[in-house]
């Protein structure tokens, strides 16, 4: 295993910017219809996507 450092920023960015954008998908869900309607869909599937991105990614083989 590789050891790596890496800062709070560097750990925590990815998470946060997930966060913000489920955050705007719930808040676009109250405001309204049509418009809203979607921005609020494609908001809130962006973690199923990035799970399902990393759940089917290849693992590198051991080295």
């Amino acid at each position: 295993m590789i050891n790596v450092r890496r800062s709070a920023t560097q750990i925590f960015l990815f998470p946060a910017i997930i966060a913000v954008i489920v955050a705007f998908g719930l808040v676009s869900a109250l405001l309204g219809d049509g418009i809203w309607d979607t921005t609020s869909w494609i908001a809130l599937a962006v973690p199923l996507a990035v799970t399902a991105f990393f759940a089917c990614r290849k693992r590198p083989a051991n080295s």
